[in-house]
């Protein structure tokens, strides 16, 4: 009888399949459409850690802890945070009306 390996495993991290601006513009658009403040923290922090947190920190002024937490997803950060992240990242925010099915 052969005794069987434990499978190791990872926490998933979005951070690690953001690999093209493509893919991170829709990832984006995706969460924006669900309106959760918190979870576009969250994504921002994922983007953030795709491109590097060290450029972003520098882009924005703000300290790099100061990013981790407000872009952990777990809160919702300030607008100013929020505008100058989205920003810094290089993506602006359009509004269009909502259509009705």
């Amino acid at each position: 009888m052969s005794k069987t390996q434990p499978i190791k495993t990872r926490p998933f991290d979005m951070a690690n399949y953001l690999g093209s601006e493509a893919e991170i513009t829709e990832y984006l658009r995706q969460v924006i459409e669900d309106g959760d403040p918190a979870e576009l923290a969250g994504a921002l922090g994922d983007i953030a850690r795709a491109r590097g947190m060290t450029q972003l920190a520098r882009d924005t002024g703000l300290s790099r802890e100061s990013l981790y937490k407000s872009l952990s997803g777990e809160r919702a950060p300030s607008s100013d945070t929020l505008f100058k992240v989205i920003h810094a990242m290089g993506f602006k925010l359009s509004l269009a009306p909502v259509t009705q099915t």
